[in-house]
């Protein structure tokens, strides 16, 4: 009997759910899982998971203060970090704030502050991600971040100047949004496509190249999908972090599944202008990002739709808390 897709997958990619959904987690198995503040507005919303959401607020509510709701957010998030781990043989990757993306220091606090509450509930910083917004102030942070041994995953990734900036401040890991990268180009009127000459799978593709030509030791994480089609097109890149639907789609597949992504034919298919090593300060970083209207945009947009979710969630968290006070 011919194996799955998503076992096919398996046996070239690490997999990695795209969830904060503990059960679908448990049902698919992944090497590794990851959260936003999206993900974990609609865990949060999830009646399967109030007991987890309760203990957050009676916490809250024993704290005070001004600072609760964001306090009960990071328990919130930490809470589902850690029962992710107790499935999870590998890595969760937890986020950083979005409304600190533009601000290094903040970030570098509230990333410390992550790590020491999953140590306090006796997971070790080796079983952490911390994620990222891949602006320049959150690629700095990840720099010093990384050189204290706490590892990033740089988020919100949509050109190689992110990534050549991310492999320079030594982040474990990016995580390159394939299906948004599509998005734009379709509403920009380009199109149609194949999974091989889908832009977001392109963009992928150059980076995976880029970093292998050069040796460089930041995973390739390939996220944000549309179709089957685009996963199945970076088949043996390092990494690709997948939702449970087309993670269902995938063990329900069945046919050859060939491998696209290689290091050993990497170098070969580096960048057109000859694999020359890109270095970039802040200045040409900022300008390249210009350059792009596409990377530009959706690094914008991405921010603005994750602060929206996280104020969501600190919406409900203080709604909760102001029940739980008048009880």
């Amino acid at each position: 009997m011919t194996a799955s897709k998503l076992d096919q997958l398996r046996a070239m990619t690490t997999v990695v759910a795209d969830t904060g959904d503990i059960e679908a987690v448990r049902r698919l198995k992944p090497v590794d899982c990851t959260t936003n503040p999206t993900l974990l507005l609609k865990a949060v919303e999830t009646p399967a998971y109030a007991a987890l959401v309760e203990e957050a607020i009676a916490w809250g509510k024993r704290q005070g203060g001004t600072g609760a709701v964001e306090a009960v957010c990071d328990r919130l998030a930490v809470t589902f970090g850690t029962e992710l781990t107790k499935i999870v043989p590998g890595r969760v990757s937890t986020e950083v704030d979005a409304d600190l993306s533009f601000d290094t220091e903040a970030t570098l606090a509230k990333a410390r502050a992550i790590i020491a509450a999953y140590k306090e509930r006796g997971v070790g910083r080796e079983r952490i991600l911390i994620k990222i917004a891949s602006t320049w102030e959150g690629l700095q942070a990840a720099r010093v971040l990384q050189a204290e041994g706490i590892d990033c995953n740089l988020t919100l990734l949509f050109a190689l100047p992110q990534a050549v900036a991310a492999a320079d401040a030594k982040a474990f890991l990016i995580s390159p949004f394939v299906g948004r990268i599509l998005d734009w180009h379709v509403k920009a009127g380009g199109g149609p496509y194949t999974a091989e000459t889908d832009p977001g799978v392109v963009s992928v593709k150059s980076i995976y190249a880029y970093y292998k030509a050069f040796g460089i030791k930041t995973v390739v994480m390939g996220a944000s999908f549309r179709n089957t089609g685009e996963i199945e097109a970076l088949a043996g890149c390092d990494r690709l972090t997948i939702g449970p639907g087309l993670l269902d789609e995938l063990a329900a597949a069945t046919g050859d599944l060939p491998r696209r992504l290689s290091p050993a034919a990497s170098p070969q298919v580096a960048s057109p202008d000859g694999a020359k090593k890109i270095t970039l300060d802040e200045k040409a970083f900022r300008f390249a990002m210009n350059e792009d209207a596409m990377a530009t945009e959706k690094l914008a947009e991405g921010i603005r739709g994750f602060v929206k979710d996280l104020r969501s969630l600190r919406k409900l968290v203080a709604a909760k808390l102001d029940e739980a006070k008048a009880a």
